[in-house]
């Protein structure tokens, strides 16, 4: 029989989380693995832990103070959470349940010696491990000191660890419970853990298992530096047998010690490789059993493994689904669009369906892949090239893959598309520049009528319209124009800056050649809003009320001022021409500037503040006077070398092609952004009516859904709340992954490297996308809405896709993690002439908010100044 309050291990499976805690849970699941051998014990329930939390004076209280209190002070997390575990220890364990768990230590050996285990019910869970977050006693013995480490179980639910693990994480407090898993000792003679799946590189195929000597605590406390052993196919492909100098040991009357290791011992292998081998075969059992890759906690105790705890890894990044078993190689969507955070299932579905190729998603991340394309010879070249100008780092990472010969078999050449590259030395064809007016003229167009024939579509019929209209936004994407507009001025781009280096010495001179290009829509975007602040600048009480504002209602309130109802106009013109942008804005999701205004108003604030009157107009017309000396200088100096006249000519026509069509660059973004946010508002009003019918609860419930999802939800007039919940739950989980750059069907995720040797000692690598030098002050932001932003900054942030272009006017250079030479910050950057680097890794990590930096936008590399 079950008792409410102690349950044998035997008993608990995974589906008992809220009975046993995420390890009981486990422990019982892995009990029933054939071959696995589980020390034995028993688990004491949540309902314990509740009824003792019933017990604790004034805990909702120090719950309350604890939910409600500053996430970012320590010190108050620290006091409060040491209040209540000092509370909870201090509460008698009542007699009933005392004698439920002394009863279970007379099954099980009341003399034994146990190990005291907590287990959360948010622990070892899919999304979040919890590894280390509450607390386990080795080497307990005798029902006295069993309850009191029970009760330090329970109290450790709240240690400061603990606590701020869950906030990182969203998990509600209250939410959680903790049982405690009691089960005997076992005294090994070498411990540690293994990793079904590399946990660095998250190869799915290579297993890793640390070994030390004595108890595991060793290993997993870092203690040691264990023995590694990699193991792929069942055999040993790598091992680093390490000086092992300490080790833990059980004591005879209870509790561990460490001791020193023998001296003639610590270089000795703590396993063989036979017993590796053994271990990650019981591994590879594990991880069918729980489906997913696992880090597993095991003993070896008279050549016999005993496992005493498995979780998922958490950190591994997750593998696209596909239909076959043929090595795979996937190139990341949101490096090249420069939004590497995860996107809700609506927002990555609607990309899915209107984008030009197929698309994978994993961890909230799109993925195309590229395996067909690099097993031909005829297309390899040119994917590396491509690659390769956009971003070095996937390059690298592409030849890494091929590098070792028997990943991405070679095909025959009838099996890839695409070209190899173009002679460089070759002048790009010239294009007529008429096309680039015509073609934003089809696009508005296009945009006109979608909103027009969009009107008064609701339920099946609003979706099924949607599916023509992705296919007309296919079409203005794919339009043979459209695509020699972009590469007009791109190709013209890296033959300037051939060319010039070759015969000039200069580097990248095209970037001073591009400044202040017309019909950038983007660069306009930013130098528009010092035109709104133009406005706004000459009436102090607007200036005052603007930077009060907190909810997205302030317009109306604004026209109620002096001044208020010009600057409320000029705001209105603004969101009018470019409300449909917002940070990460390929995702469909994200609220859009017109649905919160607000968002824009510490950058207008910056700019009144930074700028004089007239700043956008000098500001671009410098840009064009530069861009026209250095013309006239290049020429001039060209006109002076050996067949002169002719390279002079060519370079001109060059010039005059990318000052025609960089611009361009960035309207086909634009062009999908106006029409996402035509579709967004429908979905939207669909989503009201779900909310209106009782079938949502919510309306941005939708964006846990993909597009088909929502369709047949709109269909049925039902909804699965479990799976939108899920979605929810994997989101925020999402934001904890990294998204590489490169990743394999196996799960490796690889980032590149620069393998460069002209960068100073301790100097941070890059791409060098616009040149120039700047020192200043570092600006680490995360979130636009958060900038605060002087003259003379330097910006360093993750990514920046083409809303962040109004923070550039103000800034002096760029530094981004993501980016290559045709992406929206690199394109802005030359625009608005600003030494930038991206592609630089961590350096929102690396360099601290306040530090002096050192840009070199022409070799692409930054300083860290003392």
């Amino acid at each position: 029989m079950i008792e409410p309050y102690v349950w044998d291990l035997q008993e608990a499976d995974e589906t008992r989380v809220a009975v046993v805690g995420g390890k009981g849970a486990h422990l019982g699941g892995l009990s029933r693995v054939d071959g696995v051998r589980v020390p034995g014990g028993f688990c004491v329930t949540t309902d314990a832990f509740r009824r003792i939390m019933a017990e604790v004076p004034s805990v909702d209280e120090l719950l309350d103070r604890l939910s409600h209190s500053d996430p970012d002070d320590r010190e108050a997390t620290r006091t409060l959470s040491a209040r209540i575990r000092r509370a909870v220890e201090e509460t008698a364990v009542p007699d009933d349940l005392a004698a439920a768990i002394t009863r279970a230590l007379g099954r099980s050996g009341e003399r034994a010696a146990y190990a005291v285990r907590s287990s959360a019910t948010a622990e070892d869970l899919p999304t979040a491990s919890f590894a280390g977050q509450q607390d386990t006693y080795l080497n307990v013995m005798g029902p006295t000191a069993i309850l009191r480490h029970v009760s330090r179980c329970w109290a450790s639910l709240f240690t400061e660890r603990a606590v701020t693990y869950r906030r990182r994480n969203g998990i509600d407090h209250r939410a959680v419970h903790m049982a405690v898993v009691v089960q005997r000792m076992a005294f090994p003679q070498a411990a540690g853990v293994l990793f079904t799946a590399d946990p660095v590189t998250g190869d799915r195929k290579v297993a890793t298992v640390d070994a030390g000597f004595g108890l595991g605590e060793a290993v997993v406390s870092g203690l040691v530096n264990p023995d590694v052993f990699k193991v792929r196919h069942g055999e040993v492909v790598a091992r680093t047998i390490a000086a092992k100098q300490r080790a833990v040991h059980a004591l005879p009357d209870g509790g561990t010690r460490e001791v020193a290791v023998d001296a003639e011992r610590q270089e000795q292998p703590a396993l063989t490789d036979a017993q590796a081998v053994r271990l990650v075969g019981l591994g590879r059992r594990i991880e069918a059993h729980f489906g997913r890759p696992q880090d597993i906690e095991w003993c070896l105790v008279d050549d016999d493994f005993q496992i005493v705890q498995s979780r998922p890894i958490t950190t591994l990044f997750p593998v696209p689904e596909r239909d076959d078993q043929e090595n795979r190689v996937y190139v990341s969507v949101g490096h090249g669009q420069m939004m590497t955070d995860p996107m809700k299932p609506l927002g990555f579905s609607m990309w899915q369906l209107t984008a030009l190729v197929p698309m994978h998603e994993a961890g909230g991340r799109l993925f195309v892949d590229v395996t067909p394309r690099l097993a031909s010879p005829a297309s390899r070249a040119g994917l590396l090239d491509a690659m390769g100008k956009g971003d070095p780092l996937v390059r690298d990472a592409l030849e890494t893959v091929l590098e070792r010969g028997d990943f991405v078999p070679s095909l025959p050449d009838a099996a890839g598309t695409g070209a190899p590259p173009a002679d460089g030395a070759a002048v790009p064809a010239e294009v007529d520049p008429a096309v680039v007016a015509e073609l934003i003229g089809r696009s508005e167009a296009s945009v006109a009528a979608l909103e027009r024939d969009i009107r008064r579509r609701t339920g099946p019929e609003l979706f099924d319209f949607l599916l023509e209209a992705f296919e007309e936004h296919r079409r203005v994407l794919s339009d043979p124009l459209n695509f020699q507009a972009i590469m007009a001025g791109m190709e013209a781009t890296w033959w300037l800056n051939d060319r010039l280096r070759e015969w000039l010495g200069e580097t990248n001179a095209a970037d001073t050649l591009t400044l202040s290009a017309p019909d950038n829509v983007t660069s306009e975007m930013g130098l528009a809003l010092l035109d709104v602040a133009d406005v706004i600048r000459p009436h102090p009480e607007v200036v005052e009320f603007l930077q009060g504002v907190e909810d997205e209602g302030f317009l109306d309130e604004l026209a109620k001022l002096p001044g208020g109802s010009a600057a409320r106009d000029a705001i209105e013109g603004y969101l009018d021409r470019y409300g449909m942008r917002c940070v990460g804005e390929i995702d469909i999701t994200r609220p859009r500037w017109r649905e919160r205004p607000a968002t824009l108003v510490p950058v207008i604030l910056d700019n009144v503040r930074n700028f004089e009157p007239g700043a956008a107009g000098r500001r671009f017309e410098q840009g064009r006077r530069k861009a026209r000396q250095k013309e006239q200088d290049v020429l001039a100096r060209l006109r002076d070398l050996p067949d002169g006249d002719r390279r002079a000519d060519e370079v001109k026509r060059m010039i005059d092609q990318v000052r025609s069509f960089i611009g361009y660059r960035e309207y086909p973004k634009y062009g999908i952004v106006s029409r996402y946010f035509v579709y967004k508002r429908a979905l939207l009003e669909e989503a009201e009516r779900l909310v209106r019918t009782g079938v949502l609860q919510e309306k941005e419930d939708v964006f846990y859904l993909t597009f088909h999802e929502l369709h047949d939800v709109v269909r049925s007039n039902r909804v699965d709340g479990g799976l939108v919940q899920r979605r929810k739950e994997e989101f925020r989980s999402y934001h904890a992954l990294t998204p590489p750059r490169v990743l394999t069907s196996d799960g490796e995720a690889l980032t590149g490297a620069y393998r460069r040797d002209d960068v100073p000692a301790g100097a941070l690598s890059g791409l060098a996308v616009s040149a120039g030098t700047v020192e200043g002050r570092a600006r680490v932001v995360l979130d636009m809405a958060d900038a605060d932003l002087e003259a003379g900054d330097i910006l360093v942030t993750a990514f920046t896709d083409p809303s962040w272009s109004p923070l550039f006017v103000g800034i002096a250079g760029l530094v981004t993690e993501v980016g290559g030479q045709m992406t929206h910050g690199a394109v802005i950057a030359r625009e608005y002439g600003l030494p930038a680097v991206v592609g630089v890794e961590r350096a929102t990590r690396l360099i601290r908010d306040g530090q002096r930096i050192r840009v070199h936008g022409t070799d692409g590399y930054v300083e860290i100044l003392p």
